[in-house]
Protein backbone atom coordinates (compact mmCIF):
# COMPACT_ATOMS: atom_id res chain seq x y z
CA UNK A 1 0.00 0.00 0.00
CA UNK A 2 1.51 3.27 -1.10
CA UNK A 3 -1.02 5.56 0.55
CA UNK A 4 -4.37 5.90 2.27
CA UNK A 5 -6.58 8.33 0.40
CA UNK A 6 -8.74 9.83 3.13
CA UNK A 7 -10.90 11.88 0.74
CA UNK A 8 -12.25 10.32 -2.44
CA UNK A 9 -15.63 10.72 -4.15
CA UNK A 10 -17.56 8.24 -6.20
CA UNK A 11 -17.89 9.23 -9.85
CA UNK A 12 -20.84 7.05 -10.64
CA UNK A 13 -23.67 8.37 -12.81
CA UNK A 14 -25.82 8.75 -9.67
CA UNK A 15 -23.30 11.08 -8.04
CA UNK A 16 -22.09 13.11 -11.01
CA UNK A 17 -25.34 13.61 -12.89
CA UNK A 18 -27.82 13.34 -10.05
CA UNK A 19 -26.36 14.62 -6.77
CA UNK A 20 -24.19 17.30 -8.42
CA UNK A 21 -26.38 18.11 -11.40
CA UNK A 22 -25.32 21.40 -13.03
CA UNK A 23 -22.61 21.83 -10.39
CA UNK A 24 -20.71 18.98 -12.06
CA UNK A 25 -20.22 20.94 -15.29
CA UNK A 26 -18.96 23.94 -13.32
CA UNK A 27 -16.50 21.80 -11.39
CA UNK A 28 -15.11 20.24 -14.56
CA UNK A 29 -14.55 23.70 -16.01
CA UNK A 30 -12.65 24.78 -12.91
CA UNK A 31 -10.46 21.68 -12.67
CA UNK A 32 -10.04 21.52 -16.47
CA UNK A 33 -10.98 17.88 -16.80
CA UNK A 34 -13.88 15.92 -18.22
CA UNK A 35 -15.68 13.62 -15.84
CA UNK A 36 -16.19 10.14 -17.19
CA UNK A 37 -18.65 8.35 -14.99
CA UNK A 38 -17.55 4.90 -13.89
CA UNK A 39 -18.97 1.82 -12.31
CA UNK A 40 -17.85 0.91 -8.77
CA UNK A 41 -15.77 -1.88 -10.33
CA UNK A 42 -13.95 0.58 -12.58
CA UNK A 43 -13.35 2.92 -9.65
CA UNK A 44 -11.95 0.08 -7.55
CA UNK A 45 -9.55 -0.76 -10.37
CA UNK A 46 -8.21 2.82 -10.35
CA UNK A 47 -7.36 2.49 -6.67
CA UNK A 48 -5.83 -0.97 -6.80
CA UNK A 49 -3.68 -0.02 -9.78
CA UNK A 50 -2.44 3.05 -7.89
CA UNK A 51 -1.76 0.86 -4.82
CA UNK A 52 -4.00 3.14 -2.77
CA UNK A 53 -6.62 2.33 -0.15
CA UNK A 54 -9.49 4.76 -0.50
CA UNK A 55 -11.98 6.26 1.93
CA UNK A 56 -15.14 7.39 0.17
CA UNK A 57 -17.13 10.54 0.92
CA UNK A 58 -20.91 10.64 1.24
CA UNK A 59 -23.04 13.51 -0.06
CA UNK A 60 -26.33 15.00 1.11
CA UNK A 61 -26.88 18.67 0.31
CA UNK A 62 -30.56 18.40 -0.56
CA UNK A 63 -31.70 21.30 1.64
CA UNK A 64 -29.03 23.65 0.29
CA UNK A 65 -29.17 22.66 -3.39
CA UNK A 66 -32.49 20.91 -3.99
CA UNK A 67 -30.57 18.00 -5.53
CA UNK A 68 -30.93 14.38 -4.42
CA UNK A 69 -28.58 12.83 -1.87
CA UNK A 70 -26.13 10.00 -2.44
CA UNK A 71 -27.38 6.88 -0.70
CA UNK A 72 -25.28 5.96 2.33
CA UNK A 73 -26.43 2.37 1.84
CA UNK A 74 -25.06 2.37 -1.70
CA UNK A 75 -21.79 3.88 -0.54
CA UNK A 76 -21.38 1.27 2.19
CA UNK A 77 -22.14 -1.44 -0.35
CA UNK A 78 -19.31 -0.27 -2.62
CA UNK A 79 -16.86 -0.51 0.28
CA UNK A 80 -18.16 -3.94 1.25
CA UNK A 81 -17.85 -5.32 -2.28
CA UNK A 82 -14.38 -3.88 -2.96
CA UNK A 83 -12.27 -4.27 0.21
CA UNK A 84 -9.13 -4.46 -1.90
CA UNK A 85 -9.68 -0.83 -2.96
CA UNK A 86 -11.70 0.85 -0.21
CA UNK A 87 -11.28 0.64 3.55
CA UNK A 88 -14.21 2.78 4.63
CA UNK A 89 -16.56 5.67 4.00
CA UNK A 90 -17.84 8.82 5.67
CA UNK A 91 -21.61 9.19 5.63
CA UNK A 92 -23.22 12.16 3.92
CA UNK A 93 -25.60 13.86 6.35
CA UNK A 94 -27.74 16.93 5.67
CA UNK A 95 -27.57 18.92 8.94
CA UNK A 96 -30.87 20.63 8.17
CA UNK A 97 -32.77 17.37 8.67
CA UNK A 98 -32.78 17.94 12.43
CA UNK A 99 -33.65 14.81 14.42
CA UNK A 100 -33.68 12.77 11.23
CA UNK A 101 -30.01 13.70 10.75
CA UNK A 102 -29.20 12.28 14.18
CA UNK A 103 -31.06 9.06 13.39
CA UNK A 104 -29.28 8.69 10.03
CA UNK A 105 -25.89 9.41 11.60
CA UNK A 106 -26.38 6.65 14.15
CA UNK A 107 -27.71 4.23 11.54
CA UNK A 108 -24.81 4.94 9.18
CA UNK A 109 -22.24 4.22 11.88
CA UNK A 110 -23.87 1.37 13.77
CA UNK A 111 -25.66 -0.47 10.96
CA UNK A 112 -23.67 0.44 7.84
CA UNK A 113 -20.26 0.50 9.52
CA UNK A 114 -19.30 3.97 8.32
CA UNK A 115 -16.23 5.65 9.79
CA UNK A 116 -17.65 9.11 10.44
CA UNK A 117 -19.61 11.98 8.93
CA UNK A 118 -18.75 14.34 6.06
CA UNK A 119 -20.04 17.90 5.52
CA UNK A 120 -19.67 20.45 2.71
CA UNK A 121 -20.91 23.53 4.54
CA UNK A 122 -20.88 25.85 1.52
CA UNK A 123 -23.29 23.73 -0.52
CA UNK A 124 -25.22 22.67 2.57
CA UNK A 125 -25.44 26.37 3.53
CA UNK A 126 -24.80 26.09 7.25
CA UNK A 127 -22.30 27.36 9.80
CA UNK A 128 -20.72 24.49 11.77
CA UNK A 129 -20.51 26.63 14.91
CA UNK A 130 -24.23 27.41 14.89
CA UNK A 131 -25.59 25.81 18.07
CA UNK A 132 -28.57 24.60 16.09
CA UNK A 133 -26.27 21.86 14.80
CA UNK A 134 -24.50 21.05 18.08
CA UNK A 135 -26.64 17.94 18.67
CA UNK A 136 -24.94 16.44 15.60
CA UNK A 137 -21.48 16.97 17.07
CA UNK A 138 -22.70 15.59 20.39
CA UNK A 139 -23.90 12.49 18.52
CA UNK A 140 -20.47 12.10 16.90
CA UNK A 141 -18.79 12.26 20.30
CA UNK A 142 -21.26 9.66 21.57
CA UNK A 143 -20.55 7.41 18.58
CA UNK A 144 -16.79 8.08 18.87
CA UNK A 145 -16.42 8.91 15.17
CA UNK A 146 -14.57 11.75 13.42
CA UNK A 147 -16.12 14.48 11.29
CA UNK A 148 -14.80 15.89 8.01
CA UNK A 149 -15.58 19.49 7.02
CA UNK A 150 -14.78 21.12 3.69
CA UNK A 151 -12.63 24.24 4.24
CA UNK A 152 -11.56 27.05 1.95
CA UNK A 153 -12.79 27.82 -1.54
CA UNK A 154 -14.51 25.28 -3.75
CA UNK A 155 -14.20 24.53 -7.43
CA UNK A 156 -17.97 24.11 -7.60
CA UNK A 157 -19.32 27.37 -8.99
CA UNK A 158 -15.90 29.00 -9.22
CA UNK A 159 -15.62 31.69 -11.89
CA UNK A 160 -19.35 31.81 -12.56
CA UNK A 161 -21.72 34.73 -11.85
CA UNK A 162 -22.48 34.71 -8.16
CA UNK A 163 -20.53 31.46 -7.81
CA UNK A 164 -23.86 29.69 -8.48
CA UNK A 165 -25.12 31.15 -5.21
CA UNK A 166 -22.54 29.29 -3.10
CA UNK A 167 -21.26 31.27 -0.09
CA UNK A 168 -17.67 30.59 0.95
CA UNK A 169 -18.08 32.05 4.44
CA UNK A 170 -19.44 28.72 5.67
CA UNK A 171 -16.07 27.08 4.96
CA UNK A 172 -13.86 29.42 6.96
CA UNK A 173 -11.67 27.34 9.32
CA UNK A 174 -12.31 29.58 12.32
CA UNK A 175 -15.87 28.26 12.45
CA UNK A 176 -14.35 24.86 13.20
CA UNK A 177 -12.21 26.35 15.95
CA UNK A 178 -15.40 27.03 17.91
CA UNK A 179 -16.56 23.44 17.41
CA UNK A 180 -13.15 22.05 18.40
CA UNK A 181 -13.13 24.16 21.58
CA UNK A 182 -16.69 23.21 22.55
CA UNK A 183 -16.18 19.50 21.74
CA UNK A 184 -12.62 18.59 22.79
CA UNK A 185 -13.40 14.86 22.45
CA UNK A 186 -14.48 15.28 18.81
CA UNK A 187 -11.91 14.49 16.13
CA UNK A 188 -12.23 17.13 13.39
CA UNK A 189 -10.64 16.72 9.97
CA UNK A 190 -10.49 19.89 7.90
CA UNK A 191 -10.67 18.99 4.21
CA UNK A 192 -8.32 20.49 1.62
CA UNK A 193 -5.77 23.28 1.91
CA UNK A 194 -7.92 26.03 3.38
CA UNK A 195 -7.06 28.82 0.96
CA UNK A 196 -7.53 31.74 1.33
CA UNK A 197 -7.48 31.06 5.08
CA UNK A 198 -4.36 28.89 5.15
CA UNK A 199 -2.66 30.77 7.98
CA UNK A 200 -5.86 30.58 9.99
CA UNK A 201 -5.95 26.82 9.50
CA UNK A 202 -2.33 26.46 10.58
CA UNK A 203 -3.05 28.43 13.74
CA UNK A 204 -5.94 26.11 14.60
CA UNK A 205 -3.82 23.01 13.95
CA UNK A 206 -1.19 24.34 16.34
CA UNK A 207 -3.74 25.29 18.99
CA UNK A 208 -6.29 22.45 18.89
CA UNK A 209 -5.04 18.91 19.48
CA UNK A 210 -8.27 17.42 18.13
CA UNK A 211 -8.07 19.09 14.69
CA UNK A 212 -6.29 17.61 11.65
CA UNK A 213 -6.00 18.55 7.98
CA UNK A 214 -6.23 16.38 4.87
CA UNK A 215 -4.80 17.97 1.75
CA UNK A 216 -6.95 16.72 -1.12
CA UNK A 217 -8.09 18.72 -4.11
CA UNK A 218 -4.81 20.56 -4.65
CA UNK A 219 -1.53 19.65 -6.29
CA UNK A 220 1.26 20.11 -3.71
CA UNK A 221 3.08 22.41 -6.12
CA UNK A 222 0.40 25.02 -5.39
CA UNK A 223 0.71 24.78 -1.60
CA UNK A 224 1.75 27.99 0.13
CA UNK A 225 5.31 28.22 1.43
CA UNK A 226 4.05 28.30 5.00
CA UNK A 227 2.01 25.12 4.46
CA UNK A 228 5.00 23.30 2.94
CA UNK A 229 7.10 24.36 5.92
CA UNK A 230 4.55 23.02 8.42
CA UNK A 231 4.13 19.71 6.58
CA UNK A 232 7.84 19.04 6.92
CA UNK A 233 8.14 20.60 10.36
CA UNK A 234 6.22 20.92 13.61
CA UNK A 235 2.84 19.87 12.17
CA UNK A 236 3.99 16.77 10.28
CA UNK A 237 1.77 14.60 12.50
CA UNK A 238 -1.33 16.63 11.58
CA UNK A 239 -1.57 16.23 7.80
CA UNK A 240 -3.04 13.41 5.72
CA UNK A 241 -3.02 12.50 2.05
CA UNK A 242 -6.20 12.83 -0.02
CA UNK A 243 -6.93 13.11 -3.73
CA UNK A 244 -10.49 14.43 -4.14
CA UNK A 245 -10.81 11.64 -6.73
CA UNK A 246 -11.82 11.85 -9.54
CA UNK A 247 -10.71 15.50 -9.71
CA UNK A 248 -7.00 14.64 -9.38
CA UNK A 249 -5.29 11.38 -10.26
CA UNK A 250 -3.10 9.54 -7.78
CA UNK A 251 -0.34 9.32 -10.37
CA UNK A 252 -0.14 13.10 -10.68
CA UNK A 253 -0.34 13.67 -6.93
CA UNK A 254 2.44 11.21 -6.13
CA UNK A 255 4.68 12.92 -8.69
CA UNK A 256 3.99 16.37 -7.26
CA UNK A 257 4.42 15.21 -3.65
CA UNK A 258 7.80 13.72 -4.51
CA UNK A 259 8.85 17.06 -5.98
CA UNK A 260 8.56 18.65 -2.52
CA UNK A 261 11.65 16.66 -1.45
CA UNK A 262 10.32 15.94 2.02
CA UNK A 263 12.08 13.48 4.30
CA UNK A 264 10.97 9.86 3.73
CA UNK A 265 9.65 9.62 7.28
CA UNK A 266 7.48 12.71 6.69
CA UNK A 267 6.06 11.28 3.46
CA UNK A 268 5.22 8.06 5.29
CA UNK A 269 3.32 10.01 7.92
CA UNK A 270 1.35 12.06 5.41
CA UNK A 271 0.69 9.15 3.04
CA UNK A 272 -0.59 6.64 5.58
CA UNK A 273 0.79 6.63 9.13
CA UNK A 274 -1.12 9.71 10.30
CA UNK A 275 -4.37 8.35 8.86
CA UNK A 276 -3.79 5.01 10.58
CA UNK A 277 -3.36 6.78 13.91
CA UNK A 278 -6.07 9.44 13.61
CA UNK A 279 -8.71 7.11 12.17
CA UNK A 280 -7.64 4.15 14.35
CA UNK A 281 -7.04 1.92 11.34
CA UNK A 282 -5.25 -1.44 11.58
CA UNK A 283 -1.60 -1.35 10.58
Amino acid sequence: MRAIDVHAHVNTHEMMMGCLGTYNEAMQKYYKFETKTKTPEEMAKDFTQADVKGILMGWDAEAGTGLPKLSNDGLADIVKKHPDAFIGAFAGIDPWRGKKALVEAERAVKELGMMGLKFQAALQAFAPNDRLFYPLWEKCVELKVPVQFHTGTTGIGAGLPGGMGIKLKYCQPMLLDDVAADFPELTIIACHPSWPWQEEMIAILVHKANVYNELSGWSPKYFSDSLKKEIGGRLQDKFMFGSDYPALSHERLFKDWEALNLKPEVIEKVFYKNAQRVLKLPA
